[in-house]
């Protein structure tokens, strides 16, 4: 999938912009607050309709605006799709291919995949499980629709089994059987995810672990375990029978809390360096190394399983990497045709240093 050209109107800082992009390596330079990011952020509203700076889409219209729109041109090798997403302030975001309205935002993810690197990646080890969680979602959500459609059925049958559990105690009334009502899709739901999501963390290890070393040029061993009230004693013969059983044993639990306190919305993914959290004991080249590793990893997957090469957002990579990891870095991804990079730095000329040494098709525009 190649991005041919963005438009950008009253998104974030940019008034209107619009850009031709080479099909291999683009750069955009300038000093910080210039907006680097913001258009690598409109190039994943392309890709997943949000921001992956985490921004609400109104927070994203630019001042005393009234509205944002991103356009892309997406080449697919046999024709072009025109991508728009506009957020009007009164009225509810449209996603449109071809001047076609998406009646869900969902049937769209998955047709432009994307992996961004940026420096926000810290909080996959730093934060809560929530953040790992999202990101393990996302992953596996553009790659499986049916994945997604399964974790938006098992957080809404949350929402709503949290609902009735609060009423009840507001109400000092209890009924089992219809509690029961919610029970039996989050249970059918949630051991879908629960499968989907251990099948792809194992399947995504071996490939960790290798770019790690490629990377890193160092003897660590990294790992990643995922975490989940489900696994223990999980009987694949009766895959269902382990969170019926959970939700029985935490009833009273989850009915003095008023909130669902076992499931697969508590599920973590855990990072370890030679048997140690990488929190703990990783050096901030180390943590770089590792996210760097797990996003190379992810577009592997999203090539293989979709047989479509994702698009590569380099956010201020030069951010707690030498040069030398840097040219590595590209030099690995550009081998391995991973496909179109966007990449964001504030020095045009090491970034052409860099870039040019790699590849001659770049393009660098400067802000």
């Amino acid at each position: 999938m190649i991005i041919r050209k963005l438009s950008l109107l009253n998104f974030k800082n940019h008034d209107e912009r619009n850009f031709d992009f080479s099909p291999q390596i683009n750069c955009f330079v300038g000093n910080n607050g210039v907006g680097k990011t913001n258009i690598l952020d409109a190039l994943h509203y392309l890709s997943v309709a949000k921001s992956f700076l985490g921004n609400t889409d109104l927070n994203n219209i630019k001042e005393n605006e009234d509205f944002f729109t991103v356009e892309g041109h997406i080449f697919n090798g046999e024709k072009v799709d025109i991508i728009k997403v506009q957020q009007p302030k009164d009225t509810k975001k449209i996603l449109k291919k071809n001047d076609k309205s998406y009646d869900r935002i969902a049937d769209h993810i998955g047709f432009l995949p994307s992996v961004i690197i940026s420096p926000y990646d810290s909080n996959l080890i730093s934060d809560s499980g929530e953040s790992r969680r999202k990101f393990l979602d996302s992953m596996i959500s553009q790659t499986d629709s049916d994945y997604l459609f399964n974790l938006i059925q098992y957080q809404k049958t949350v929402q709503q089994r949290n609902a009735l559990l609060k009423s009840f105690a507001k109400n000092r009334y209890f009924d089992g059987d219809n509690l029961e009502i919610y029970n039996e899709p989050l249970i059918k739901f949630g051991t879908k995810i629960f499968l989907k999501r251990q099948k792809f963390t194992n399947s995504i290890l071996p490939l960790i672990q290798s770019y790690y070393e490629i990377i890193s040029k160092g003897n660590e061993k990294v790992t990643v375990n995922y975490q989940s009230d489900l696994q223990e004693e999980f009987d694949e013969n009766q895959p269902d029978q382990k969170f019926r059983n959970l939700l029985n044993q935490n009833l009273d639990r989850d009915r003095m809390l008023t909130y669902t306190s076992k499931g697969v919305h508590k599920d973590d993914l855990l990072f370890e360096m030679n048997g140690n959290s990488l929190k703990k004991i990783g050096s901030q080249g180390q943590q770089k190394s590792f996210l760097i590793a797990l996003k190379l990893s992810q577009m592997n997957r999203i090539k293989e399983l979709t047989g479509k090469t994702p698009i590569l957002l380099l956010d201020d990579i030069f951010d707690k990497l030498d040069d030398s990891r840097v040219s590595q870095l590209i030099e690995l991804v550009n081998q391995e045709h991973f496909g179109q990079i966007f990449i964001t730095d504030t020095s045009k000329e090491r970034t052409e240093n860099v870039v040019k040494r790699i590849n001659e098709e770049s393009k660098i525009f400067e802000l």
